[in-house]
């Protein structure tokens, strides 16, 4: 069974940068779209950001111009290399996989915070 793996979150100040990486341990090229999603405290879980096995991307209005997906095929991994961040991104970010068939892959989560 496929699984994904996140990491690099953690503790950064407002206006810092994080990347947090998705690691698959299937072919990452099996999966048609790969998107990171968050969930803040008490809120609903929103997409952030998602890429395409074509490298079509699309992102969520409130991360538009500060945050940028990427996916490295040799490495298996997806990344989202977050700038400029600001204390209401702070959340779980959860990445997920999706094949034409089949149900959706989720990670663990990895938790990030931004506070001074």
């Amino acid at each position: 069974q496929v699984r994904l793996v996140e990491s690099g979150g953690g503790l950064v100040q407002p206006g810092g940068s994080l990347r947090l990486s998705c690691a698959t341990s299937g072919n990452i090229l099996s999966f048609t779209t790969m998107t990171w999603y968050r969930q803040a405290p008490g809120e609903q879980r929103e997409l952030v950001a998602g890429i395409t096995s074509g490298d079509i991307t699309n992102y969520s209005d409130s991360v538009k111009g500060r945050f940028t997906i990427s996916r490295d095929n040799n490495k298996n991994t997806v990344y989202l290399q977050m700038n400029s961040l600001r204390p209401e991104d702070t959340a779980v970010y959860y990445c997920n996989a999706r094949r034409s068939i089949g149900s959706p892959i989720w990670g663990q989560g990895t938790r990030v915070t931004v506070s001074s």
